[in-house]
């Protein structure tokens, strides 16, 4: 007997519920192997824009973001990363 038909036989002699379970499971094991596109990253996403982000603009922003909810922001740290 092959695996097809031990599964085959065991899925005929279980109820309907059971049945939906182990379609369930079989779905979750295609999607689980299948390969992901890589993500492109936002400068790539955004490069049809001709938007220029530097360094200097990231800080800014995190620290535009973030203020108000950390105690440090970049600004207040110096080069070695300790608080002004």
């Amino acid at each position: 007997m092959t695996v097809k038909e031990a599964v085959l036989e065991k899925l005929d002699a279980m109820p309907t519920f059971r049945q939906q379970e182990v379609l369930d499971f079989a779905e979750f094991l295609e999607t689980k192997h299948l390969t992901r596109k890589p993500r492109r990253s936002l400068k790539g996403s955004l490069a049809h824009l001709n938007i220029k982000w530097t360094d200097e603009d990231m800080r800014q922003a995190r620290n535009e973001m973030w203020r108000g909810y950390t105690k440090d922001t970049e600004d207040d740290i110096d080069d070695e990363g300790y608080r002004n």
